[in-house]
């Protein structure tokens, strides 16, 4: 359900919040194993919609906007996902609603609801916290 592009954006929010202070773009792609010119794109939409804070200079880097235990989960995924307030189509036309909706829309409300629901209700710190499975 959540894209690779959201799986690789949801660990680096874990990576950087894991550390004090900012983490340079580069350690987050190394540490991860993801290409670096793909991570700083993912990086810069969190910069851009206010869950990351960009900081210039030679001890730069990127930090959480907020704190871990006030940062949802869907809060790092929906700009990736059509996770958020509007979900999308399991189709493909746009934007699932009520009104009008395709042929699976009831159905595929009901299977994305708890997939939702896990995002609105867990933090950064939650996923932190927990231990490995």
């Amino acid at each position: 359900m959540v894209t690779r592009t959201a799986g690789y954006a949801l660990n680096a929010v874990l990576h950087i919040a894991a550390h004090e202070g900012p983490v340079s773009a580069a350690a987050v792609a190394a540490a991860l194993d993801v290409p670096s010119t793909y991570l700083a794109k993912i990086l810069n939409t969190l910069a851009h919609e206010g869950v990351l804070v960009s900081e210039r200079g030679r001890n730069g880097g990127v930090r959480l906007a907020t704190p871990p235990d006030r940062m949802r989960l869907l809060d790092v995924v929906r700009h990736f996902d059509g996770m958020g307030a509007e979900r999308q189509c399991l189709l493909g036309r746009g934007t699932c609603t009520d009104v009008g909706g395709c042929p699976v829309h009831t159905a595929w409300r009901e299977a994305s609801a708890p997939a939702i629901h896990f995002f609105q209700n867990r933090t950064v710190a939650d996923v932190l916290g927990s231990p490995p499975s």
